[in-house]
């Protein structure tokens, strides 16, 4: 069994709206610069995981654009964890000694979708689709439960204020602010346009206390991951070893049951197991992270999840926000790619366009946005009702 696994290639498309592409044409993209990234073609590609929630298309489909090689594929659907899903699907295999090299895509287009996930807004952020607003707020929304993603996630903001307090429409909003202000820097988010809290907080409400720029935006992108087993990496060139991402964790988890978990989803537990395993896994505690790349679906959900993630102390993830913590220039930035509030949420693609922010980050490749001397970062996502999948990566040695 291989003792270590790394990420030796890594690409996104731009995310938003791509009328011009189908799913296959988006994936091929993402495959061929991953490829390319990494230094390496098809023909080195031992094993083929396809992360593809609503596109009815499968790896195989993939493979007749890009390469057939008679490789394993398999094709992997997994709610908001699909992406990370088939990367870990791809992990395994490598660990196993089924494969040197594998390849991890998840593509998505969502544009148009509605509140599958968060809302469409229009190319000028100036309009709200008609399907954006279709039940934001159900009239029975309460303890009794929602299966409307909005109302899941303001009532889990809302609960976390109740019980520890500190929260605020206002701070809500600020969280926001942050993820548009971080978007300014990512060519490839959807959305790069810097918002002021008023702008934010006097937008469409969706479901409170989530305004429109508060929720992910639904959009069409790919992404996706070379992985090679480390005794291979040592085989390749240096330039290669050096450039690669270890991966130190690789944990997925499901919903424990819960007695709440009847009526509203319960995001936490999935998350806090995820996580925790994660940690013991890679051998690093949460103080030793550099950047964090977590499943701000909505701006609530980010709070919690600075909590979940162990980010601060129990019941302190108001505190932590307050103290600047999570800003770019912050002691534990989160979300610097802009997040899925303005990065964008190709539900599939999602997992791995946050792998590959992390990776340019502990690269020194991320530009402007750069998190100087990144060593370690987390990576995290979430399936509503399905599954979490949290990724620790370290940069490679000197």
């Amino acid at each position: 069994m291989s003792e270590d696994v790394w990420i030796l290639g890594i690409a996104m498309t731009k995310f938003g709206k791509h009328p011009d592409k189908d799913v296959i044409d988006l994936a091929a993209e993402a495959a061929t610069t991953a490829l390319a990234d990494g230094g390496v073609s098809m023909k080195e590609i031992e094993i083929l995981a396809y992360g593809n929630l609503l596109g009815q298309t499968i790896g195989q489909h993939l493979l007749q654009q890009i390469g057939q090689f008679g490789v394993p594929v398999f094709n992997v659907s997994n709610a908001c964890s699909t992406g990370a899903t088939a990367l870990r699907s791809v992990i395994m295999a490598v660990k196993a000694g089924e494969a040197d090299f594998g390849l991890a895509v998840g593509v998505e287009k969502l544009a148009g979708a509605g509140l599958l996930a968060g809302g469409d807004r229009s190319e000028d952020d100036d309009a709200w689709t008609p399907q954006g607003r279709m039940g934001a707020v159900a009239p029975l929304d309460g303890r009794i439960g929602t299966e409307t993603m909005p109302g899941v996630f303001a009532q889990i903001g809302m609960e976390y204020g109740h019980r520890h307090g500190g929260t605020s429409f206002e701070l809500f909003a600020k969280i926001s602010e942050k993820n548009h202000a971080h978007s300014t820097l990512n060519p490839l988010a959807a959305y790069t346009k810097k918002m002021t809290l008023d702008e934010i907080m006097n937008d469409v409400m969706i479901a409170y206390p989530n305004t429109r720029p508060m929720c992910s935006a639904n959009c069409d992108g790919a992404a996706a991951a070379v992985v090679v087993s480390g005794a291979k990496l040592r085989t390749l060139s240096l330039e290669q070893q050096k450039r690669a991402v270890k991966i130190t964790a690789s944990v997925l988890t499901s919903d424990p049951w819960v007695e709440s978990g009847q009526a509203l989803p319960d995001i936490s537990t999935l998350t806090r197991n995820a996580a925790q395993k994660a940690y013991e896994q890679a051998g690093v505690a949460p103080s030793d992270l550099d950047l964090v790349e977590l499943h701000d679906c909505f701006a609530t959900a980010e709070l919690v999840h600075y909590d979940n993630l162990a980010l601060c102390e129990p019941g302190g993830a108001v505190d932590f926000f307050n103290s600047g913590a999570p800003w770019r220039d912050g002691r534990l930035p989160v979300n610097v790619s802009g997040g899925l509030e303005s990065k964008g949420h190709p539900v599939a693609a999602t997992g791995l366009a946050n792998i590959w922010e992390l990776c340019h980050h502990l690269r020194g490749e991320a530009g402007p946005r750069q998190i100087d001397g990144a060593r370690v970062a987390l990576a995290h996502v979430i399936g509503l009702g399905s599954s979490c999948a949290v990724h620790i990566l370290e940069r490679a040695a000197a």
